[in-house]
């Protein structure tokens, strides 16, 4: 933890240095000392501290300063930091000036120089100010902190970034605490960057303008560039299904790396419980059990890039290599695509204009606090809509499930279904569907067609997450692999017509149970035409698929 800090400005430089020096010998074991010749100057450090989150406990300044005094230094840097004490350094003839700093600057102590000794003249008066200081002190939060507001989507693709990244930070909504000091001294020290929403603040005093997760993911050390440009094995997507492949790949002597598009877990690690994963009597987040994951997989040598993109692959030989959205590329022996799969599109009037605005895709664990007491309309009958269904009841005041089924029972695991209805807040409207999206800079009503009396229905609605099916991501394969008609990648025995090995294949074998029509790669998870999707299924396919990858790799 950062040490508070003691300021003294001067711009007599042998006063300045005596002034620090027994400063640092008394308190440099608890604070952290610092001094400065200018009072515009320290004014500015004042601010740059600020943007820092820095803890000031005490500012001792020099009545007799060209340009601005030391009650003026003081009146100004109360603005900045109204809790820190204050005190005044002066000769025996300003005494008048010592008694005006306490009516103008509400200055806590003035101090004669010289103040030999020390001990009779400084440090008693000193620890009594100090130890004040320190009775209300609450320590700062020491992480990044994103200010910006809470309809705005690039302020919500950040927060959720981080979230998903396990990244601690501290969201300000500028908005919603535009009348609390602190956020006002903030934008003051910001100055003309205020603006320029959303603001990324970085511990070390750095800071990010109108940012974008890329940036943040540089600044704060997530890997986004290979180590090597070759691999045993290349995981494309970082779900449950190619956390475990890496983990069985890597701790059999695999050099792997996994190649993830937004944060390690994948849909699953957006799950605010799982519950029904062996092992886990009381269940477990998906944020836990991605943060398990990948801290495994890391332990045996796995590379994760993240935020990382996988755009293209082809074949050359024995190698298959990957193109990443960077420009580069990765070779391997082996590759496995486990890319998961993304939320479908809803399509109906508003939805798109209002996305990340009050109409969010998915979980939104990070938006289930801001949803204090207000009604959250849940799209879709899945497990995972369940699963944010009775996270979102824990804050909102009623979270409203709309199906378009007449019941759950199709699409919903019964536990969850039993839970839903023993939660007062959550109703479910059923043969249900969103028929629009109304507002202007956000999510305001929303139109509810029922489709049994065919009649709309225009709510007041301030949040909308919508689960209603998944499509996967892998135009981006070509032609390379083979695909059914809504896209997913065929596997094994489906590849099989007439009992005659697909089109192009080389080997004399026949696909292995999880490998496409291209030797070499493999997909396991959701992404995988047939698959059952759970996560303890992915996990399941993940690990099977790498004891037919050392059966591939024995053989080339």
């Amino acid at each position: 933890m950062a040490k508070p800090i003691l300021l003294s400005v001067d711009d007599d430089s042998d006063v300045l240095r005596a002034i620090e020096r027994d400063l640092r010998s008394h308190y440099g074991g608890a604070y952290r000392v610092i001094g400065s010749d200018s009072p515009q100057g320290a004014l500015d450090l004042l601010q740059q501290l600020k943007l820092r989150n820095d803890s000031v406990a005490l500012l001792l300044a020099d009545q007799r300063m060209p340009q601005m005094d030391g009650i003026g230094f003081l009146q100004e840097a109360m603005q900045i930091y109204p809790d820190a004490k204050r005190a005044l350094l002066t000769a025996y003839a300003d005494t008048n000036a010592a008694i005006g700093a306490i009516n103008q600057a509400s200055i806590n102590y003035f101090f004669m120089k010289p103040w030999d000794p020390p001990s009779e003249h400084l440090y008693p008066q000193l620890d009594d100010l100090l130890d004040d200081w320190q009775a209300s002190y609450h320590p700062v939060f020491e992480g990044i902190r994103v200010l910006g507001t809470r309809w705005s989507p690039r302020s919500y693709e950040l927060r959720d970034f981080l979230a998903r990244n396990r990244v601690p930070y501290q969201w300000i909504d500028v908005e919603q605490t535009v009348n609390d000091p602190e956020t006002k001294r903030l934008l003051d020290a910001l100055g003309p960057d205020a603006p320029s929403l959303p603001v990324v603040l970085f511990p070390d005093g750095t800071k990010l303008l109108n940012s974008v997760p890329a940036d943040v993911a540089q600044k704060v050390g997530l890997r986004t560039r290979a180590q090597t440009d070759f691999y045993d094995l290349a995981i494309v997507g970082g779900g449950p299904a190619g956390l475990a492949a890496a983990v069985y790949g890597a701790s059999e002597g695999l050099h792997t790396v996994i190649i993830e598009r937004e944060a390690p877990g994948g849909q699953a690690g957006m799950s605010s419980r799982i519950e029904n994963y062996l092992g886990f009597p009381t269940g477990l987040s998906g944020g836990d059990l991605a943060r398990r994951a990948v801290a495994q997989a890391m332990r045996f040598g796995v590379e994760i890039l993240s935020p990382q993109e996988a755009v293209g692959a082809r074949t050359e030989g024995p190698y298959r290599i990957l193109k990443l959205t960077d420009g580069s590329e990765i070779s391997c022996h082996a590759l496995m695509i486990a890319s998961g799969v993304q939320w479908r599109k809803l399509d109906a009037p508003g939805i798109d204009r209002l996305q990340g605005a009050g109409v969010y895709y998915g979980g939104g664990a990070t938006e289930a606090m801001a949803c204090k007491n207000e009604i959250v309309y849940v799209v879709g009958g899945a497990n995972s809509a369940g699963q944010a269904a009775m996270n979102f009841a824990r804050y909102a005041e009623r979270v409203v499930i709309l199906v378009r089924g007449e019941s759950l029972s199709s699409t919903m695991s019964q536990y969850l279904i039993d839970q839903i209805k023993a939660t007062p807040n959550i109703q479910l409207w059923t043969h249900a569907s969103v028929a629009e999206a109304h507002g202007e800079t956000h999510l305001e009503e929303m139109s509810v067609l029922c489709s049994d009396t065919n009649t709309t229905e225009r709510v007041p609605a301030s949040s909308m997450f919508i689960f209603i099916g998944a499509l996967p991501r892998t135009d981006w394969l070509g032609d390379l692999v083979k695909r059914d008609e809504r896209g997913f990648l065929m596997t094994g025995p489906d590849l099989m017509q007439d009992r005659q090995r697909p089109q192009g294949w080389t080997l004399d074998r026949d696909p292995f149970l999880l490998e496409t029509n291209v030797p070499g790669i493999f997909a396991v998870g959701d992404v995988r035409h047939g698959s059952v999707k759970r996560v303890a299924s992915g996990v399941g396919e993940g690990s099977v698929a790498v004891q037919f990858i050392h059966q591939y790799l024995s053989k080339v």
